[in-house]
């Protein structure tokens, strides 16, 4: 009796230690598991289009049953830094981030690398010559978008014979957006020398910098024919510095912008935007997804690329009833 009781017991211990050692971290066999931790650094709330992109991403995680802790970087590298730090030190399953500028991710991205820890891009690529780094990118394609956005101009603008004078709201100086978006756009546009950037600054995507730097630019230069606003947002500010200062947008001034927020929709179905680029933010089925297979160790692509259009004025009024963002 006293031998079956011991051997009773020492089963129990033995279930104990079990259960203890399977209800840890990731890699048991316990109830729950299988529950992907996915660590998510976003840029701000900068924007319309920021907006929409952190609520796909948080929807997305909790459909999808991966548990997402958010950090919100306000804009700033130092903070995103931290933050990945953080979710290193956390153990969780997966880091993505969308990074605030291209550089100066190397040692916090090798820090996450040697913890074994798989990294995505999301929405905003980084300029480190080593890949290997983060598993993939997934987001736009923000040169094709500066492009569009030429292409636009170079056909409104194909009959007329002088000087097109062009002002330009760049996004966050350093961001990939940014960069990519002006160097698509002035690859396009430099084939006719009658096209002019007079004037190009940084807005950080925001609609009350777009108004100010808008202002600027009205005041030093009275023959501006077309503003190329980096988002909508900005191009939104700057709608209220042209009302402002006497003139018409998408008259006296065109516009043509990228992203199509639905704040930015309405004005071109409104006609003070000429045509808007889209940049859609909802990104957060597809980044789920990605995150289940990196998580398995299977093979991603090296780059995803999101599905977007171009908007007209017509086009517009056509799709803003059932515009999501």
């Amino acid at each position: 009796m006293l031998k079956r009781i011991s051997m009773l017991v020492l089963a129990g211990v033995t279930a104990m230690a079990m259960a203890s050692c399977g209800g840890g971290g990731g890699g048991g066999t316990a109830a729950g598991d299988d529950k992907i931790t996915m660590g998510f650094s976003q840029v701000g709330a900068e924007s319309g289009w920021r907006t929409a992109n952190t609520k796909s991403v948080q929807e997305s995680a909790k459909a999808a049953g991966i548990e997402l802790k958010f950090s919100d970087a306000q804009q700033k590298q130092e903070n995103q830094i931290k933050a990945i730090r953080s979710f290193i030190q956390q153990r969780v399953d997966v880091i993505a981030f969308s990074p605030v500028v291209e550089s100066g991710w190397d040692t916090v991205l090798k820090e996450a690398k040697n913890a074994k820890i798989p990294v995505i891009l999301t929405d905003r690529a980084v300029d480190s010559p080593d890949t290997s780094l983060y598993k993939t990118f997934l987001g736009s394609d923000f040169v094709e978008e500066g492009r569009k956005a030429g292409k636009w101009l170079v056909e409104e603008f194909k009959d007329a014979t002088g000087t097109v004078n062009i002002v330009e709201l760049q996004g966050t100086t350093g961001s990939a957006p940014a960069n990519d978006r002006k160097a698509g756009f002035a690859e396009v546009i430099q084939a006719d020398p009658k096209f002019k950037v007079i004037a190009s600054q940084t807005g950080d995507f925001t609609r009350a910098k777009g108004k100010e730097v808008m202002e600027a630019f009205l005041k030093a230069h009275p023959d501006i024919d077309v503003l190329y606003a980096h988002n909508d947002d900005m191009a939104l500010g700057a709608i209220e510095a042209i009302e402002g200062a006497g003139k018409t947008p998408g008259k006296d001034i065109k516009i043509v912008s990228v992203d199509a927020v639905k704040d930015g929709m309405q004005a071109l179905a409104d006609g003070k935007i000429n045509f808007i680029v889209e940049c859609s933010p909802l990104l957060g089925p597809q980044l789920m997804d990605l995150a289940k297979k990196v998580v398995k160790g299977e093979q991603v692509p090296a780059r995803v690329v999101t599905e977007e259009t171009t908007f007209t004025q017509e086009q517009a009024k056509q799709a803003l009833p059932s515009r999501q963002y």
